[in-house]
């Protein structure tokens, strides 16, 4: 009997499921320090005076993280996202 789709042994789908998951995590740390990236910018640059708010805050960690923090991870799910969707696909028996 044949089928449409190979079968991959419990190992190999193990090994393919850990290199997927691999290959989004590196994906998120990118887009996660590219939002940092820009989020640095922002405040480097002040962009829209955010660099001055900043500097005259009495305690301004916690508006630079507030900033930071959401720039990361949105950039961080819309590279994952990319990434999922350009996931190259391949087989991995030959017929």
């Amino acid at each position: 009997m044949t089928t449409d789709r190979d079968e991959l042994t419990p190992e190999e789908a193990r090994r393919d499921h850990w290199e997927m998951l691999r290959f989004l995590a590196v994906n998120a740390l990118f887009g996660a320090g590219l939002g940092i990236m820009v989020a640095i910018a922002l405040m480097w640059l002040d962009i829209g005076g955010l660099g001055t708010r900043l500097g005259r805050a009495n305690n301004p960690i916690l508006p630079a993280f507030m900033v930071a923090v959401p720039l990361g991870l949105t950039f961080a799910a819309a590279v994952t996202a990319s990434a999922v969707m350009l996931m190259p696909y391949k087989k991995k028996k030959q017929r």
